[in-house]
């Protein structure tokens, strides 16, 4: 009975910025670790950057120093800020997310359905 919804993809042009939203719904007793991915037609998913219950980021080396992910706990939401956009970002945007739904239940991964950004050079 949790979702996660993402938003915000769109067409930009190289250099530009663009942020995405991810909004968890639904019964969450405790939201944890949330994660952003990626993935281009005919490549792999790739983790772009994870952030903590208490804000600790990290990030791929591919977009260190241009994306920023945040958090707002209280809206149960994850943001990814995205600067300096390049070509090779163009990808389906996914989050994913360790959430229990109750006191009793243990960690389950649950995932968006991803939003498209694409990127003109």
């Amino acid at each position: 009975q949790v979702q996660l919804v993402e938003s915000g993809g769109d067409l930009v042009q190289a250099g530009g910025s663009l942020r995405l939203s991810c909004a968890a719904s639904g019964r969450i007793y405790s939201l944890n670790t949330m994660r952003w991915y990626r993935q281009a037609p005919g490549k792999q998913r790739e983790l772009v950057g994870t952030i903590t219950r208490l804000g600790t980021t990290n990030y791929a080396d591919s977009v260190k120093g241009r994306f920023t992910i945040s958090r707002d706990n209280a809206k149960n939401t994850v943001f990814l800020q995205m600067s300096s956009l390049k070509p090779e970002d163009t990808a389906v945007y996914s989050c994913n997310a360790d959430i229990t739904s109750s006191y009793s239940d243990y960690l389950r991964g649950y995932w968006g359905q991803g939003t498209q950004v694409t990127v003109s050079s």
